[in-house]
């Protein structure tokens, strides 16, 4: 009986996603999943040194782990006209994108992809990583001039006072006649065989349609990441990020993947030669 790690945030949208492979809701055959809980960026590290067998990471990580995994076709979250999100004190200035040129500006960790599309939309500003969900803090305490917003973040920030001032998602909708935008990913570790990689990736695929299917269940299960999100608001982030791309890529998600990829490599932000490639577990679906 194969044993096997997956690892995600301890995010609502993961939990919902994973509910019903954690809760042993559907029939995996012969294989154990154990799972690892972990914020996004420790993922992406632990990635780069191949740690994990499956698990969530940023698409900005993918471009340098692409080597040794494999993209799953279904478990990605992916912003359509939103994303991460520019916080900081004060009214929104009538020029973001200059204004925030040589500001200090707090972000989820190097490898996130919210990282990447900010440096994309402008690349002179001072990064200073830190923790998600101390992103807040920091701001108001006028150590950074602003900060970068995922997860549950996305939706709180006006409770404490701050400002939106720019949504990535949007932005990257208008540059790239209406792309939505590919932020995380669920990669499998190539060296364990397209036969078995193909089970893996029906059973999480089968977890998300499941958690779909039995909703309250699955946002029952997730509220217990959901950071002091209302179960409407938390409702309201499962909807965001698990959706009809979370269950399938399709053609516009790629589209999508291939894009970021194709300007951000222009940029000198990730490598040039990334391999995409999607699992096929088209014949066990």
């Amino acid at each position: 009986m194969p044993t096997l790690h997956v690892a995600h945030s301890p995010d609502s949208d993961d939990a919902f996603m994973f509910w019903a492979l954690a809760a042993e809701k559907i029939d995996t055959g012969n294989r154990r999943y154990v799972h690892e809980l972990s914020d996004i960026e420790s993922l992406n590290h632990r990635a780069l040194r191949s740690e994990l067998e499956i698990t969530a990471v940023s698409f900005h990580a993918y471009a340098h782990v692409a080597n040794n995994y494999a993209l799953l076709p279904h478990g990605a979250s992916i912003g359509d006209q939103y994303g991460p999100r520019l916080v900081a004190k004060g009214n929104v200035p009538s020029n973001v994108r200059e204004s925030i040129r040589g500001k200090r500006i707090a972000i989820p960790g190097e490898l996130t992809t919210a990282f990447l599309a900010l440096r994309m939309y402008q690349p002179d500003f001072e990064p200073v990583s830190t923790p998600f969900d101390k992103i807040e803090d920091v701001i108001l305490a006028d150590e950074v001039d602003a900060g970068l917003l995922i997860h549950e973040g996305q939706l709180t920030y006006a409770q404490r006072g701050l400002e939106r001032w720019l949504d990535l998602g949007e932005w990257w909708h208008s540059e790239t006649d209406g792309l939505p935008l590919p932020l995380g990913c669920n990669v499998v570790r190539r060296d364990l065989g397209d036969d078995l990689i193909k089970l893996i990736s029906k059973d999480l695929r089968q977890s998300i349609v499941f958690g779909l299917a039995h909703r309250s269940e699955a946002l029952e299960h997730a509220m217990q990441y959901a950071r002091g999100l209302t179960k409407a608001d938390a409702d309201k982030f499962v909807g965001m990020y698990v959706n009809d791309y979370t269950v399938d890529y399709g053609d516009r998600g790629r589209e999508a993947v291939y894009e970021l990829f194709s300007r951000a490599a222009k940029l000198d932000l990730i490598p040039s030669d990334v391999p995409i490639e999607f699992v096929d577990d088209s014949a066990l679906i």
